[in-house]
């Protein structure tokens, strides 16, 4: 793949140290309709080259980096958003759609912890192609050669070559195994029994090792594939299909959709209607999603001048499994960015549990890893503000040295009414969609 190098706005910079921003040039000019964004990302042997925001054929994908920000630390977020104000401010900007999404972009994925070794980063592609309804766009940006910006090419991309097939993946045990994160489970459950938090969020990684470099391409059309209704994502090596949206904002009205409570799925239409009504009720699960509601109403009110807040969830039904979900609305009533709003929501009790600093203690203790980028949020935004986060979850994370390793990642919300070989089945049913597709079958393009 052909992009430009990074430059000397390519900037690693701690979270309390202020950074120059680039200058940059946009241009977004209207496309043709086209089958599939994924199609037309190109071949590249670098998998942190891709960013990808899709959901039933609608998003955002591009590749290249015109410009990239990374930081670490509990002011990950205000540095990364000072960042962007900068580089939008003094962006030059030719924009023949003017949708969300449009002209400058910035996509971004930050570390669930303070203290995460996993730098937070956002990156501007320099070549965007996008599409909402029947609109579709390409962005390209370059920088400003001196006083003279360069305008970026307006050549639509081609659809690219397929995909490589993966060859058969080795999966290893990550951190612990799945006895050793029972008991981890165990161990939670009797803490909330003494009542020293309510919930908690315990995640678990998996080990993917591959003899060949593993094609994102594939795994990121497979996702698409079989799971039209999450959002197929990937930024800086990071990528998978998340149900879970931690906020929209688009103009002025808020969205975030919680998902917490789950239960495996049969294949079986008549048990799974079942299988809903009586996670519908089920008084551990509607305790678990109770709680990460109430932590996202709670994160949300202080910018919005009214929202709606269902008193009961719906059930929400993916390939694999299904989940207590509820969609938290709003009119945002200050110029809050989506990025903000973000990070005033992270971490939700949905990722973190409650109280959130007694849950992330307990999180340190018993998982035993760096989560990274792992339950963080992920998305883009826009120059207005405008974008849209998701958590990351149901996602790997490729090792940055080696493009033939990955590390899965699942969580599950344990209460008082855990069972805890119940939550490693559940965790194994969350694992599925990036095992399954990290399995060489025929690409579904072909």
């Amino acid at each position: 793949m052909a992009t430009r190098p990074l430059v000397d706005d390519d900037l690693v910079a701690p979270a309390e140290t202020s950074a120059a921003s680039p200058s940059l040039v946009f241009r977004t000019v209207p496309g043709p309709d086209v089958a599939s964004l994924l199609a037309l990302l190109p071949p590249s042997a670098d998998p942190g080259e891709y960013v990808s925001w899709v959901r039933r054929g609608d998003g955002l994908v591009g590749w290249g980096a015109v410009a990239r920000f990374t930081t670490t630390g509990a002011e990950r977020f205000d540095a990364a958003a000072t960042w962007w104000e900068q580089v939008s401010a003094r962006a030059i900007v030719r924009d023949e759609v003017r949708v969300p999404g449009t002209g400058p972009v910035a996509f971004g994925s930050f570390a669930f912890a303070d203290d995460s070794a996993d730098e937070s980063l956002l990156v501007v592609p320099e070549v965007l192609i996008g599409r909402r309804g029947d609109r579709t766009w390409l962005t390209t940006a370059s920088h400003v050669d001196g006083e003279v910006a360069a305008v970026p090419t307006t050549r639509f991309p081609a659809q690219a070559a397929p995909p490589t097939a993966p060859p058969e993946v080795a999966f290893a045990d990550g951190a612990q195994s799945a006895a050793q994160w029972e008991l981890a489970v165990a161990a939670a459950v009797e803490r909330i029994a003494a009542g020293q938090l309510d919930k908690v969020v315990l995640a678990r990684d998996l080990l993917v090792r591959s003899p060949a470099p593993l094609d994102p391409r594939w795994v990121l059309e497979r996702l698409a594939e079989r799971y039209p209704t999450t959002w197929v994502f990937t930024v800086g090596g990071l990528l998978g299909a998340t149900p879970e949206m931690l906020v929209r904002r688009d103009k002025g009205l808020v969205t975030s959709r919680v998902l917490a409570g789950t239960i495996r799925r049969t294949g079986d239409d008549a048990k799974d209607l079942a299988l809903a009504a009586s996670l519908a009720r089920s008084s551990k699960d509607l305790e678990e999603h109770e709680y990460a509601v109430r932590s996202v109403a709670d994160a949300l009110a202080p910018h919005c001048s009214s929202m709606n807040v269902p008193e009961t969830p719906s059930v929400l039904h993916l390939a694999n499994v299904m989940h207590l979900a509820t969609d938290v609305t709003g009119h945002v009533s200050d110029p809050v960015s989506s990025l903000a709003l973000a990070a005033s929501l992270h971490p939700s009790a949905a990722v973190c549990g409650t109280p959130t600093p007694v849950a992330a203690e307990v999180i340190a203790d018993l998982e035993h890893m760096d989560r990274g980028r792992y339950a963080g949020p992920v998305g883009w935004t826009d120059a207005s503000g405008d974008g849209e986060w998701g958590i990351a979850l149901r996602c790997g994370r490729y090792d940055d040295a080696d493009a033939a390793s990955l590390r899965l990642f699942a969580g599950c919300g344990i209460v008082a009414g855990s069972d805890p070989a119940a939550e490693v089945a559940e965790s194994d049913s969350k694992l599925v969609p990036m095992r399954d597709a990290l399995s060489p079958e025929p690409s579904p393009r072909r």
